[in-house]
């Protein structure tokens, strides 16, 4: 069973505030009310968490929420093991736990390394880029994107050189691809057979391709992504810990997504 934290700390919020909300309207209507000393362990305690509990509560659903990198499908953007700040507030305000957008700030771009729930499992995490928008004609052919006819170009850079337990991606092609307004490294395994096809993204929805195309669970595989499933735009890498190199990659402290 997956465990949902943004569920437990919404109802521990709840909780620890309408314990002390009703323990200070009990005592206010008293003519001697209890010092401090003398409060019921329950009300200490809730009036101790209750302040905490809802600053991370304010912090990491409408500002800034931190995710490990698990896997190697965002290589060489992101690799295993990185510890990543995702931005809750570049696409609108959303309530806690039921994630209904309230105040609409902007809308996710072309280029944009997202964060969303799986729409076969929301109670999973995933983090992609986006390839497509609402209405784009996405194809994907010969390794290469193709956004409404138009192939996009890829340069190529040289063989990549895996670090840590990214180290089985070595001898990959490291290649430089250029979206409109927006440009990133991917991967690419030539001899390893992809996925390959063509779709119209529906209004409201989103494609998501890994950049480490061979080896990336995404929307050629399962399609698109609702708005209503996106968690926020991942902006910063604030550590990377490999437990294969034991240790932290000093390198990648502060560096931004690209």
């Amino acid at each position: 069973m997956h465990f949902d934290f943004s569920a437990a700390l919404t109802l521990a919020t709840l909780v620890t505030g309408f314990i002390a909300l009703v323990y200070w309207w009990v005592q206010r209507g008293k003519k001697e009310p209890l010092i401090a000393a003398d409060e019921p362990l329950v009300v200490e305690y809730a009036k101790s968490f209750f302040p905490v509990l809802l600053f991370v509560l304010v912090l990491r659903s409408f500002i800034v929420e931190p995710f490990r990198i698990p896997s190697s499908s965002m290589m060489p953007t992101l690799l295993i093991g990185d510890f990543i700040l995702v931005n809750k507030f570049s696409y609108g305000i959303r309530l806690p736990v039921v994630n209904t957008k309230v105040i609409d700030l902007g809308q996710p771009e072309r280029g944009d390394v997202m964060v969303f729930r799986y729409p076969k499992d929301p109670s999973l995490d995933y983090i992609k880029r986006v390839i497509g928008l609402p209405g784009d004609r996405v194809g994907y052919y010969d390794k290469h994107v193709y956004i409404n006819g138009q192939r996009i170009t890829q340069d190529k850079i040289d063989l990549y050189q895996g670090v840590g337990q990214g180290s089985n991606m070595t001898g990959a092609l490291l290649n430089h691809e250029l979206l409109p307004v927006q440009e990133h490294d991917i991967l690419i395994m030539q001899e390893r057979p992809s996925i390959e096809g063509e779709v119209v993204v529906p209004d409201g929805h989103y494609f998501m391709m890994g950049d480490n195309r061979d080896n990336s669970n995404d929307s050629r595989y399962w399609g698109t992504v609702p708005e209503e499933n996106i968690v926020g735009k991942a902006f910063a890498t604030w550590m990377n810990w490999d437990s294969k190199n034991n240790g932290i990659d000093w390198k990648r402290l502060g560096t931004l997504i690209n």
